[in-house]
């Protein structure tokens, strides 16, 4: 049980670390050809339902996080691909399992996690321009909490603090940019820039200002290289650059970091997709 948390908070961290790649269109406007479907190591599988529908789920994290996220193609706007997208996520399982003291304990094993539902609304809008694709997004997370959630069981890291700091602090905001490119044949790079926030209202009401509605933010930069071998596989390497501000203060890292070894590794990425017949 113990290995399985292990591995399960990892995944879960290289999940949000990939989950901005948008080499196979994953988190653009455009959406994938109808049957056809894609999965990576750290990344969810994702299926052409239809022309307009695409459903994406990551199948290893569901079991111990239930989610679901379907994109629809929405009309063109001032020249962009546009898309919605509506994802939902039950993280209460997989936080009860990092609970614990301990390797794999993230959480105080003291403060109970009681049930709890992410909602998630994203605007997306795609051009290509001079070569490069641009995406742009913005979008409202909601937290849902059923019961009392002590604010000590958050999760003060790069990546994760801000993602379910909505349970605490209810809703939160989310944009970004995506510019894509390919370079050299075979070979693509994404370079992107993100920024979530976590608006205080309550202390804007109180005294109103700037830093106030602001609240806790996370900056989050990327930059990766693809190969892609064919429209069947792919391998992506690359970082991440995280600038955010935390209970404790504002933190850099520079991602994937090993602690024990305290130093910037790379991580490499395989994608695989195909068509259902």
């Amino acid at each position: 049980m113990k290995k399985i948390q292990i591995l399960l908070t990892n995944f879960l961290f290289f999940s949000f670390l990939f989950s901005s790649d948008n080499f196979w269109s994953s988190h653009s406007a455009n959406l994938l050809e109808k049957n056809r479907w894609e999965i990576g190591m750290f990344q969810p599988f994702r299926y052409g339902y239809s022309e307009k529908i695409e459903y994406s789920v990551h199948p290893i994290l569901f079991f111990a996080m239930p989610n679901i996220s379907v994109k629809k193609s929405e009309n063109t706007m001032w020249g962009f691909s546009a898309a919605s997208q509506f994802s939902l996520n039950y993280p209460t399982p997989l936080l009860n399992m990092v609970s614990r003291k301990g390797i794999g304990g993230l959480i105080d094993p003291n403060l109970e996690v009681p049930p709890m539902l992410g909602l998630s609304f994203s605007w997306l809008m795609s051009k290509t321009i001079l070569d490069f694709n641009l995406t742009i997004k913005n979008g409202l997370d909601f937290g849902l909490t059923y019961g009392s959630l002590d604010k000590r069981a958050s999760i003060d890291l790069p990546l994760v603090y801000h993602r379910l700091g909505i349970y605490n602090n209810g809703w939160g905001y989310h944009t970004g940019i995506d510019i894509q490119k390919a370079v050299m044949g075979k070979f693509e790079i994404l370079f992107d820039i993100d920024l979530l926030l976590l608006p205080d209202l309550a202390s804007t009401q109180a005294n109103p200002d700037f830093k106030g509605l602001r609240g806790p933010y996370s900056i989050e930069h990327k930059l990766l290289l693809s190969w892609v071998k064919s429209d069947r596989f792919k391998v992506t390497t690359g970082y991440k650059f995280v600038n955010a501000e935390f209970p404790f203060g504002t933190q850099s890292r520079l991602l994937p970091y090993i602690p024990l070894s305290e130093k910037w590794v790379p991580i490499i990425e395989l994608q695989w997709a195909g068509v259902k017949k």
